[in-house]
């Protein structure tokens, strides 16, 4: 079998990165086809284009897309975030965002007296809805008289779609719970309509799943006090933003935070990044970290059916940990290519 893939390397440490990421995909032995994309901060200085429909219909063919990294910040805030990133995931209906939150073994985490076996879960984020759907405006810009509404749209059937992936992976996981993380107390629409569906959706169809029910100001607290509380954690778009990052803290740093952005049906390319931005102020200085990059791969092998090959990526990249002083900066001992190489080679 021969995949194709899209190759966005992107800006900052995008393209260091994903190089990495590349050695891992080919030392896996599986075949692909790549596609590289010229996407991201250059492109738009240059031509003042950020991504063309032309070129999305180009991407819709692909079995899966590996992006590094976009953001600079001689480009305006918002253009590429809105223009691209979030383009890419509603216009391929990437609806779930998938976070593992996982220490390593042998990885230092800022939360005293706890290791491994109690920071292992997995955060499900609605990808398409909520607050980033764009629905709002703005009213005499820049005078006294200024008004900014920012409206959130949640659909029964983006609610039901992101809640069924979740219950469908809670299940499959050894305990078997998922929690629903909201603000139902305050956001009394969006949140009720999100728990009469996590409600009904268990009842009717997960017997077997433990659920819970977490308001976000409390799931950010046990995040850090009781993180084994948690197996899987299915929330909204902006609240999934914001624990997510948490979650990379709490499990490495950003250096370790792998992504998926997933059309579960398979009917356009998923995109798999790492998620720590493109860090311009340490580009070309080989201190960037692959391995979130790496894991990200596995991620897409596994999501495309290679679960041997994913494993086999997933290990040689956590084993590689253990040789480094730091998982990030200058202090890590060894440089963003040798990580590479020697990831590679544990394949």
């Amino acid at each position: 079998m021969t995949y194709k893939i899209g190759i966005i390397p992107g800006d900052g440490i995008g393209p260091e990165v994903v190089a990495q990421g590349l050695k891992a995909l080919d030392a896996s032995g599986i075949t692909t086809e790549r596609v590289s994309f010229d996407l991201g901060a250059e492109k738009y200085l240059r031509t003042g284009e950020v991504l063309s429909d032309a070129t999305l219909e180009e991407m819709r063919v692909l079995d899966a897309v590996l992006l590094g990294a976009v953001g600079d910040p001689r480009v305006p805030p918002g253009v590429l975030e809105r223009d691209l990133l979030l383009k890419l995931r509603f216009d391929l209906d990437l609806y779930v965002n998938l976070r593992p939150v996982k220490l390593p073994e042998g990885v230092a985490t800022p939360l005293a007296g706890k290791g491994p076996a109690d920071i292992d879960f997995v955060v499900i984020r609605e990808n398409s809805e909520g607050l980033y759907a764009g629905a709002g405006g703005v009213q005499a810009r820049g005078t006294s008289r200024e008004v900014a509404t920012q409206e959130s749209i949640n659909t029964r059937t983006g609610v039901d779609r992101v809640l069924e992936y979740a219950f469908d992976l809670a299940e499959r996981r050894a305990r078997k719970k998922l929690t629903l993380v909201h603000k139902t107390n305050v956001l009394v629409h969006a949140g009720g309509l999100w728990a009469r569906a996590f409600a009904e959706m268990g009842d009717a169809n997960y017997p077997d799943v433990e659920r819970e029910y977490v308001h976000v100001d409390a799931a950010c607290l046990y995040m850090v006090t009781q993180p084994e509380r948690f197996d899987v954690m299915v929330t909204e778009n902006m609240f999934g933003d914001i624990v997510t990052d948490l979650g990379a803290a709490i499990a490495g740093g950003m250096g370790l935070a792998a992504s998926g952005n997933l059309n579960p049906a398979r009917r356009t390319p998923s995109i798999f990044e790492p998620v720590h931005g493109s860090a311009p102020d340490i580009a070309g200085k080989g201190c960037a970290n692959p391995v979130a990059c790496i894991l990200s791969v596995a991620m897409m092998l596994e999501f495309l059916g290679e679960e041997s090959a994913a494993a086999r990526v997933e290990r040689a990249a956590l084993g590689v940990l253990g040789k480094l002083r730091a998982t990030a900066g200058p202090d890590m001992g060894m440089t963003t290519d040798e990580i590479g190489d020697a990831v590679a080679e544990a394949i």
